[in-house]
């Protein structure tokens, strides 16, 4: 599909849900806080911002279509124990602290 009929297909999706919703363009652009030629052009498939894209969607309660967008993903039981694995081996050691009085050397001082 082309980006063209993707956005098309959107709108005709948005305007079909807003209808079965019984809520008119105006109350929607109202509702959504964006102009009702906005509300007209992104039904026409003509979504040039997607700040108000998410408006309109939140108004139609149809935000979580993003939600898999937003999951953080979740890591398979062999990539956890590979991260935590790799976490360890990158823990630097210190030293104990402890001088070594066997081998002390005379200063030439």
């Amino acid at each position: 599909m082309t980006d063209v009929t993707i956005s098309s297909e959107i709108g005709a999706k948005i305007k079909n849900i807003r209808i079965k919703q019984d809520i008119t363009q105006e109350s929607l652009a109202y509702a959504a806080n964006i102009s009702l030629s906005s509300i007209k052009k992104i039904e026409k498939g003509e979504i040039k911002s997607f700040d108000s894209l998410l408006r309109v969607l939140r108004i139609l309660g149809k935000l979580d279509i993003f939600q898999p967008l937003i999951e953080e993903e979740q890591l398979t039981p062999s990539e956890y124990y590979d991260l935590v694995n790799s976490a360890k081996k990158k823990i630097r050691k210190r030293a104990s602290g402890k001088l070594n009085n066997d081998k002390k050397e005379e200063s030439e001082w």
